[in-house]
């Protein structure tokens, strides 16, 4: 068995390196009057404030514009895409500056650390074993944020928003439901989790122009799908060779349509924690899945470095019209913060079409399942390493991102120059412009919604819809297809064990999700078991009992 050696470091470190935290504050108010009504000035509330208000007003003040802070600095993570225009970095630009200056007014300075973003679980624990990290940390893994909790070496944030008083905007913005995702069973609030603006998740797309030209009708199933790749690489119409069959970028909706649990809602609940290992584990289906992907890769129809690919490679298979087939994020081939793929490609192969296609029925027993988010996005944590009063500031800083003039500038842009309001809907002014201008760092640097600043899963289709000028049509057939049939969410429930075998889990994951595809077919059952050996040995066990017990099954 692998040696648990990065969680033990971890451990030891953390531990060594923490203090005494917050207690468990006050229980959770929702507020009413949050926005506007809450950015008032230190001295306004003195005026207004009673005596006896005074008396019960919270520790800590975090509702933006309740306290004045004394020039304290916090230092906030930034997701790193190495997208900035010419002209500006990740760090120093237009939208930095104005959260800087809108916290400035209030005696905070910001300071942004960048983080390359599809590294950011290794850099986040390298830098939390060393304690450098960032006063406000994010993750996308809630049992890394949980684990580092439970060995002492982040906050307890509960004190510091749970008061009546206290992140008035948050608890108006991001909910009572999402923020208790980053509780544990004890009530200690380890993390603030991001409010998804819709759950939609994943799609299949493929070359519709080139089906058409081999006469091929839209795939509807695995087998159907392994024969449009097969002829779009070996009797390719525009007559390229070294075409890419597939990219699975994402495997979400593909897992769901060799599932043997997708029927099953207790199951799903079982295996679904957003970690694909526990699925592997315990759906039998996955062995289906995995042997198709093997069949695939075997056939030269499966990028031969597709585990090592970057992002960056992957795009630009697309954009230059050599890649068949992929699944990809929900908008991938028309999202802006994704490079507008499908305008650059169209722009480089004027007849070409990349189009997302309706989810296949499950192999076993012919229905549609889709996987889905669950409600929380990102997680933003803070180090043990940031004082008291910074951790204050932090959840100042997350408070301000939940108001109009926070988090709805930041993603939408100022009426006029990005937007017009049309019938309550921010319609975007010039799509080139935005994509150039804020675009670009509008999802990372926006840390309280992912996807965007919206109350409704109405008012961002709405909005979404008017982001691709030309392509309207396709972003809603992209968000109708990712959300058809049965949906499966993950689930936000981590189980007692997931934090200290979670990262075991995973090394064996990658090593052998690799070998189970590269694999030559006659080693794939042997590979599997292994694989299955191996999440045993780590512990796998233990968790699937606990969620298991948690989820009644």
């Amino acid at each position: 068995m692998k040696k648990r050696v990065l969680a033990s470091v971890l451990a030891v470190i953390l531990v060594l390196s923490s203090f005494t935290g917050c207690g468990k504050g006050e229980g959770t108010t929702s507020a009413s009057d949050a926005g506007t009504k809450t950015e008032t000035s230190s001295t306004e509330n003195k005026k207004t404030e009673t005596s006896e208000e005074a008396s019960t007003a919270s520790k800590y003040q975090t509702t933006y514009g309740s306290k004045k802070f004394d020039n304290v600095t916090i230092k906030v993570e930034l997701f790193d895409r190495s997208n900035a225009p010419d002209g500006s970095t990740i760090t120093d630009n237009k939208w930095t500056k104005y959260c800087q200056e809108a916290m400035a007014e209030v005696g905070i300075n910001v300071e942004y650390i960048p983080v390359p973003r599809w590294d950011e679980v290794e850099k986040m624990q390298a830098m939390v074993a060393s304690q450098t990290a960032p006063d406000l940390t994010l993750t996308y893994t809630y049992a890394y944020a949980e684990d580092y909790f439970n060995q002492g070496g982040t906050w307890d944030l509960s004190e510091f928003i749970d008061g009546e008083d206290q992140a008035r905007n948050i608890k108006a913005y991001i909910g009572e439901d999402v923020l208790d995702i980053g509780r544990n069973g004890n009530g200690n609030l380890y993390g603030i989790v991001a409010k998804r603006a819709t759950t939609a998740k994943s799609n299949l797309f493929i070359r519709k122009d080139w089906l058409d030209k081999l006469g091929l009708a839209i795939p509807t199933n695995p087998d159907e799908l392994y024969n449009a790749i097969d002829k779009m690489v070996n009797n390719n119409p525009d007559g390229l060779t070294g075409v890419t069959g597939a990219v699975v970028w994402n495997k979400w909706n593909l897992k769901q349509v060799f599932s043997k649990i997708a029927n099953d809602p207790i199951a799903v609940k079982v295996s679904g924690g957003g970690e694909d290992v526990i699925q592997d584990y315990y759906d039998p289906g996955m062995y289906d899945f995995y042997q198709f992907m093997n069949k695939l890769y075997n056939a030269g129809l499966l990028h031969p470095e597709y585990y090592s690919l970057a992002e960056d490679d992957f795009k630009s298979l697309i954009v230059t019209g050599n890649l068949a087939f992929t699944e990809y994020s929900v908008n991938g081939n028309v999202d802006v913060l994704r490079g507008s793929l499908l305008k650059t490609l169209k722009e480089n192969v004027p007849d070409a079409d990349f189009v997302s296609i309706p989810q296949f029925a499950n192999v076993n027993d012919g229905n549609v399942y889709s996987g889905a988010y669950g409600a929380g996005g990102l997680i933003a944590f803070c180090p043990k390493t940031a004082s008291e009063e910074v951790v204050e500031a932090c959840m100042t800083y997350l408070d301000w991102m939940c108001t109009d003039k926070g988090g709805f500038v930041l993603y939408h842009g100022f009426e006029g120059e990005h937007y017009d309001m049309i019938d309550g809907v921010p319609v975007v002014k010039d799509a080139e412009y935005n994509s150039k201008d804020k675009d670009w760092i509008r999802t990372d640097i926006f840390l309280v919604g992912n996807q965007g600043y919206f109350f409704s899963v109405d008012d961002f289709n709405k909005c979404t819809a008017k982001e691709a000028p030309g392509f309207e049509s396709y972003v809603i057939q992209n968000y109708e297809y990712a959300l058809a049939g049965t949906i499966n969410h993950d689930t936000s429930y981590t189980s007692p064990s997931t934090p200290d075998l979670i990262t075991d889990l995973n090394i064996a994951r990658d090593d052998y999700q690799t070998k189970m595809i590269t694999c030559k077919p006659g080693e794939f059952d042997d590979v599997y078991n292994e694989y299955m050996d191996e999440l045993r040995e780590v512990g796998i066990d233990t968790i699937i009992a606990e969620r298991e017990a948690y989820y009644g099954k």
